[in-house]
């Protein structure tokens, strides 16, 4: 009985993983299509920007490939994508708390939240893989 336990919070784990990794993917594709606006939604900016798009589409790219990555692998394959989700959500909230003095305490918040929890859940599957 045990093992039909674990496996239902494998599972669930992994269902959450695969709505991160659908997530970053409309993410990514959002913000490749609409930098600009992507930018403005989360109060980053305003008006024109080419920097500042470049930059926003290579984010987008990132988001692309790592919920691709995910959603494409199986197996161990897939525990690799699951730890450099981690890694890269990590250093997104690293980064986040290092940049309140430059941003307005909403945005620093919403985007710490998001990282932060995705921090979390890429932790939960890493550990749960670990552990199997």
């Amino acid at each position: 009985m045990a093992d039909a336990k674990e496996d239902q919070k494998r599972d669930r784990v992994d269902d959450l993983m695969v709505h991160l990794a659908r997530g970053r993917v409309a993410l990514g594709a959002a913000a490749f299509a609409a930098p600009g606006l992507t930018v403005r939604l989360i109060g980053m900016g305003k008006g024109g920007d080419a920097g500042r798009d470049y930059m926003t589409r290579m984010f987008a790219a990132r988001e692309i490939a790592l919920g691709a990555g995910y959603l494409l692998s199986r197996g161990s394959s897939r525990r690799t994508w699951a730890r450099l989700g981690l890694a890269v959500d990590s250093l997104d909230t690293v980064n986040g708390l290092r940049s309140r003095k430059g941003l307005p305490l909403w945005v620093t918040a919403g985007a710490v939240a998001v990282a932060g929890g995705c921090t979390a859940l890429g932790a939960a599957k890493v550990a749960k893989d670990v552990v199997r």
